[in-house]
């Protein structure tokens, strides 16, 4: 009894998400923090008159860390909707393969 358990349990798939989608969330939040910090420096640069490197690299580093955040809370959500959907769409095809018959 055990072992056909244990045979219908090795037999499902993870329902994490694919490492695809987690490389592309990963490369899209490492695009999102090099975009902010590049807008975040350069206006800085352009509103700054004289010297102000310390402040316009400041300032592009917080763009940096602001936009990653942003877009790693978006990843984070979609995949979280992506595992939730591979979940349901396995737990449906179980109920279909072995129905439960109601008493």
């Amino acid at each position: 009894m055990e072992s056909s358990k244990e045979n219908r349990l090795s037999s499902l798939k993870s329902a994490a998400p694919s490492r695809p989608a987690r490389i592309l969330s990963f490369i899209a939040i490492l695009i999102s923090g090099a975009c902010g910090g590049l807008v975040g420096y350069t206006v800085t640069d352009l509103q700054c008159s004289g010297d102000c490197v310390a402040l316009s690299g400041s300032v592009g580093l917080a763009g940096a860390g602001l936009a990653a955040g942003g877009v790693g809370i978006v990843c984070v959500l979609t995949l979280r909707a992506m595992t939730e959907w591979k979940t349901n769409e396995q737990q449906q095809s179980l109920r279909d393969r072995y129905p439960v018959e109601e008493p």
